[in-house]
């Protein structure tokens, strides 16, 4: 049993929906009866791919755990990925933009966050790169400020000639590394070595009184202190030499050391006298002690 209508049904076909035929008045008086139909655009199952050309949500846009994928821009106030569900957009699958996503709000990620190229532009320009290089900064008078400790495995480049790998604490430097900074300790530590061995060498001042071997000869039972490797060797020009209170002519006499024997050698014709058994030859100088 059909139904008559007193006054026409006309469907009007509209965005989204799709009537056959549309605009037309029915009355229900058409024999055979007359096919209307409606329809959407695009399916609407659970299993369908759907595209819309704009979403503009009055509350929560939810979205199940299938992809959702946009073509261009998403515009909403926020987008974020939150259990609580008290944003706009929440969704637990994943969410693919092959355009530009833009907010002028916060955007949180409480998960991972991997992407090809990262660069942020708030005080500071810094980039992180696929390849786990960074850089920050763009002009030489930016300033980047840590807190806490600071590790590196590599190497710092200081400017394109200096190049910097590791900071030593080596107190004696004989590594003489090109690419190694000292801290204040092996500094400190190095330089003391070195002024104590030459303080203690410049102070050993030593009086030693010889033993008569003959007319041109006297020794010394005494050893000649080293001299540091910062300063000449020692030599006859770091004693004096005195016989019987009377200072010798160093052009006129050598010395030489053998053990423990320090061995006075007098050019008898330079000084024009020769040593006699009961002279008083004193040595004054770096010996050991």
């Amino acid at each position: 049993m059909g139904f008559k209508f007193r006054e026409p049904l006309v469907l009007i076909e509209g965005p989204g929906l799709i009537i056959s035929p549309s605009s037309t008045d029915l009355f229900g008086n058409v024999s055979p009866s007359q096919t209307t139909t409606i329809s959407l655009p695009q399916d609407l199952s659970t299993t369908s791919n759907v595209t819309f050309n704009q979403i503009t949500p009055g509350g929560k846009l939810i979205i199940g755990s299938n992809a959702l994928i946009f073509a261009s821009i998403f515009s909403g106030a926020q987008i974020e990925t939150d259990e609580t569900l008290s944003n706009l957009l929440i969704h637990s699958g994943i969410l693919t933009t092959t355009a530009n996503l833009t907010t002028t709000g916060n955007l949180t990620i409480k998960g991972t966050t991997t992407a090809k190229k990262i660069e942020t532009e708030i005080s500071q320009s810094l980039t992180l790169f696929e390849s786990g290089s960074s850089q920050f900064g763009d002009t030489f008078d930016d300033t980047h400020q840590f807190s806490g400790s600071f590790s590196i495995s590599g190497s710092i480049a200081l400017s394109e000639n200096v190049t910097v790998r590791e900071i030593s604490n080596d107190t004696t430097l004989t590594d003489n590394s090109t690419v190694a900074l000292v801290t204040e300790n092996a500094v400190k530590n190095y330089l003391d070595d070195i002024t104590d061995g030459i303080t203690t060498y410049l102070r050993k001042c030593f009086v030693h009184t010889g033993s008569f071997v003959d007319s041109s000869t006297s020794t010394f039972t005494a050893i000649t202190a080293s001299a540091p490797t910062s300063l000449s060797s020692t030599s006859e020009s770091d004693f004096m030499f005195f016989i019987n209170g009377q200072m010798m002519e160093h052009d006129a006499l050598t010395v030489q050391q053998s053990g423990t024997t320090f061995t006075l050698n007098l050019n008898t014709t330079s000084l024009g006298y020769d040593l006699v058994s009961d002279d008083e030859i004193v040595a004054w100088g770096k010996f050991n002690s």
